[in-house]
């Protein structure tokens, strides 16, 4: 049976979110389009709509618009599948997959389309891995604020330091100064 890894990408708030399906649940993918729409419902996301905008296969190549079968190498000028910028003019030979979704594609990005009542992070649990996260961060910054008088003694005790090593090389100076002015009265 097919297995695909969503990525749902959230226009509005700029996250994406990724769910693994398999068996039943990805035979609604099998073969759409890179341009089609997928109900929410298949993926037990009610109210949602998904387009579909590309993916990869298992090797990695990517999905191409427009392109007829599993597999292809092309000369291609620019767009998906080419990362460098050449010369202009200059074409690059590139291996990408076909526009249909298949057996052979691993990935499948999807973009949301319509918006349920929900929030979309809550069908995936990123809120309480948002929440969770700042309670980390807000006792990272109580630590460090406890730390921070435990710095400023070690300044206080270097100044000290420092203070204590330049009487030192004041009192050297003054007997190396008394030394040289005995030498020449002699």
């Amino acid at each position: 049976m097919a297995e695909f890894k969503l990525c749902i990408a959230d226009p509005k708030s700029g996250k994406t979110y990724q769910k693994e399906v398999k068996g039943s649940e990805a035979s609604p993918f099998i073969g759409l389009n890179i341009g089609e729409t997928i109900k929410g419902e298949s993926l037990g996301i009610n109210g949602y709509e998904f387009l579909l905008t590309g993916g990869s296969d298992k090797s990695g190549f990517p999905m191409r618009r427009g392109i007829l079968g599993m597999r292809k190498k092309l000369n291609l000028l620019g767009g998906t599948g080419i990362r460098k910028k050449y010369p202009k003019g200059a074409k690059k030979r590139k291996t990408v997959c076909g526009h249909k979704v298949n057996e052979s594609i691993s990935q499948v990005n999807l973009k949301v389309s319509r918006e349920g009542a929900k929030k979309l992070g809550e069908f995936f649990g990123a809120e309480n891995q948002e929440a969770e996260k700042e309670e980390k961060a807000e006792k990272k910054t109580e630590e460090k604020k406890e730390e921070k008088p435990k710095q400023e003694q070690k300044k206080q005790e270097s100044t000290e330091e420092r203070k204590e090593t330049e009487e030192q090389e004041k009192k050297t100076e003054e007997k190396t100064e008394e030394k040289k002015e005995e030498k020449p009265e002699k």
